[in-house]
């Protein structure tokens, strides 16, 4: 009985999975870089909420200033 070795062709499976997760992984993180950039010159910039008018006159009470009728 003569054992023959096999010789293994192809890639190792372990191999190709990390190859393609790797591959979805740089996919991914390039996908968002570019759609981040393109987002950030071609989409108006939020609104800010209303500040309200109790807020203002208690920032003009933490300044000093008296706020107008009082």
């Amino acid at each position: 009985m003569a054992v023959e070795e096999a010789e293994a062709k192809g890639f190792n499976p372990g191999l190709i999975v990390l190859l393609v997760i790797g591959g979805f992984l740089i996919t991914f993180l390039v996908g968002n870089y570019v759609l981040y950039t393109y987002a950030q010159k071609n989409l108006p910039p939020k609104k800010k909420k209303p500040v309200s008018k109790k807020k203002m006159k208690r920032e003009r009470l933490k300044q000093g200033v008296a706020p107008p009728g009082e």
